[in-house]
């Protein structure tokens, strides 16, 4: 059944706002635009990602896996850069309007925002191909924020989580592998791929011990790249400090995957939305403090020459052209 435009955002959208945190909307869902006052000593941060079905998730994916990872990859942006979630926008463009998709995808979108409690606060519905947009608006003490821009030659090199689950749940998610012990990994590496975790309290606890973040979208190097470049730096990569999950192992060795491309593999894949970060060794205690809550794994130094070196286990350069996810 076809659902009209103004009874679709008042039937799975609007009432949102009810039970999220609206400190400082002054004006929400309902008329042309939105009116906030950001809360006094705070600055916005201010990111949007789009995803389109058949190049961000394939068509197959559940609705409620959609919403739900429609707004999980822009709240990793705001953990990038250490913010707060404080509202969100949605542009929802449909090719129709049928009512158990629409369903699904309000529950898994405002599953998130619950988690978060963060308002939907405006936004547009449209007939197209399917195609969503989502604006996080965060918030940042004054004079704080993790940039690209920050790291410093003999900074260490962390990452949250574990590399490479995602690209193993999308070959799962398009047929093209069947997991070594199928029911537990599965739907592991689903879990991974449809439902990334932003890691918002740690981009929050780095903001007084990182130099330099951001978020692993298209590829570990290819994104710690965008770090140096930013910066001005280089880095060295010890290959085997990849943090790799029990599951992404099993797959691998079920595949008779060669243990140095195991890594490679890992390190082109893109949708785990982890932290990559950069902090000088006088914080290692500290972060060593955080690792008890949150998983983050040491994998390397940044150095003054600016290339991105990758050793091996015995310690040795290999050529290596690291490639991740074009856009275009």
């Amino acid at each position: 059944m076809a659902v009209e435009e103004f009874s679709l955002i008042e039937r799975y959208f609007k009432s949102s706002q009810a039970s999220r945190n609206t400190s400082g909307l002054d004006v929400g869902i309902g008329d042309d635009a939105a009116i906030l006052s950001p809360p006094a000593g705070q600055r916005l941060c201010v990111a949007v990602d789009t995803l389109v079905s058949g190049i961000h998730f394939p068509e197959n994916t559940p609705a409620c896996d959609i919403g739900y990872k429609a707004l999980a990859v822009n709240l990793s942006d705001l953990a990038a850069m250490g913010a707060s979630p404080y509202a969100f926008t949605l542009a929802l463009t449909l090719p129709d309007t049928k009512e158990h998709w629409l369903q699904g995808f309000s529950e898994g979108l405002l599953t998130l925002a619950k988690e978060h409690q963060i308002a939907l606060i405006g936004g547009d519905t449209t007939r197209g191909p399917l195609t969503i947009s989502v604006q996080v608006l965060g918030l940042l003490p004054c004079q704080q924020g993790l940039l690209r821009s920050g790291a410093k030659v003999g900074d260490d090199i962390y990452v949250s989580g574990n590399i490479g689950d995602a690209s193993l749940g999308l070959q799962i998610q398009q047929g093209k592998l069947i997991p070594a012990t199928e029911g537990k990994h599965q739907q592991y590496l689903l879990s991974r791929l449809n439902r990334p975790t932003p890691r918002i309290a740690l981009g929050q606890a780095l903001l007084d011990l990182a130099n330099s973040a951001i978020d692993v979208s298209d590829g570990l190097l290819v994104d710690l790249k965008h770090v140096l470049d930013a910066s001005q730096v280089g880095a060295r990569i010890k290959l085997e400090a990849i943090p790799l999950s029990p599951a992404y192992q099993a797959c691998t060795d079920s595949q008779n995957v060669p243990s140095l491309h195991r890594y490679t593999q890992a390190l082109e894949a893109g949708d785990d939305y982890e932290l990559c970060f950069s902090a000088a060794k006088e914080k290692r205690e500290q972060l060593k403090a955080l690792k008890g809550h949150i998983p983050i794994t040491r994998i390397g130094e940044i150095i003054k020459e600016k290339t991105l070196q990758c050793l091996d286990a015995n310690g040795v350069e290999f050529d290596y052209d690291p490639r991740g996810f074009e856009h275009f």
